[in-house]
């Protein structure tokens, strides 16, 4: 069995304070994808950089305590891959891809756009920038795993309070239509969606830390496994980890019945 975690760390540094090692090496994932560092690389521990029994690797932003996505993993890739388009968002350290034999794994952080309409136009261009990239993702023949924070709730499903929030970001109907597309043109699988298909609040992945959304579970399904058919139909499980908190965001496991990457190492 293959598994793969992912998880938004909010902060490398702020999540290892809060003992997410240990978490995952118990775990015994063969890869785990991590968003939003918030770090640069100098600012990273030596057991950041190698930790116990896993190779690791990063794609940090260039702007300081901003995003950055990693990549640990048990069997070493044969290649490794960072940012997907030389222009503002591999500078935002959003994209970074490991390659173990046919199948790649990728950590992503897509943008908000909660904060401004700057953002929230930034985030635009990030999707009309990605949907290409994601179909000649598809054209590669490959299985990958999408693995990260998508930053967009699919369906009123997928989050608590959907009708208040239907002209805030990560709900919008644009952003929306897009993740449909994702699924319905490009053939893309929603490996969370595909095993709980009528999951509510077990699903969520992320809780605002205004008011008391944790405590109520007033919480957003954001953080997505989005795979190739073939490897999507080799998931036997997936589950949402809230019995510690190491990040306003939960980590996302799934299990794959796919060869262990020993080939790999």
């Amino acid at each position: 069995m293959l598994r793969i975690i992912s998880l938004n760390l909010n902060g490398i540094r702020s999540a290892w304070s809060k003992n997410v090692l240990p978490w995952l090496v118990d775990q015994q994932a063969d890869i785990i994808c991590l968003q939003e560092l918030k770090a640069q690389l100098p600012d990273l521990s030596g057991e950041m950089l190698a930790p116990d029994g896993m190779h690791a690797f990063y794609h940090c932003a260039e702007k300081k305590g901003y995003s950055g996505v990693g990549i640990l993993s048990r069997s070493c890739p044969l290649t490794v891959v960072e940012g997907f388009d030389r222009g503002e968002f591999d500078t935002e350290g959003r994209y970074l891809r490991a390659d173990f034999g046919n199948l790649s794994v990728i950590s992503l952080y897509l943008p908000s756009g909660s904060s401004s309409p700057e953002r929230q136009e930034a985030k635009f261009r990030f999707l009309e920038v990605f949907l290409p990239k994601m179909q000649a993702l598809r054209a590669e023949g490959r299985e990958i795993v999408l693995c990260g924070d998508w930053n967009i709730a699919h369906k009123e499903i997928d989050l608590k309070n959907w009708k208040s929030n239907q002209k805030n970001s990560g709900f919008l109907p644009e952003e929306r239509a897009w993740l449909t597309q994702v699924f319905d043109e490009l053939g893309w699988v929603d490996v969370y969606r595909q095993l709980h298909p009528e999951a509510t609040g077990e699903s969520y992945t992320w809780w605002s830390n205004r008011g008391q959304a944790w405590a109520k579970n007033v919480g957003w399904r954001i953080d997505y496994q989005i795979a190739t058919p073939g490897i999507a139909a080799l998931a036997r499980s997936s589950s949402v980890y809230k019995e510690q908190r190491f990040s306003d965001h939960a980590p996302l496991i799934v299990d794959y019945e796919y060869p262990l990457l020993n080939n790999a190492n």
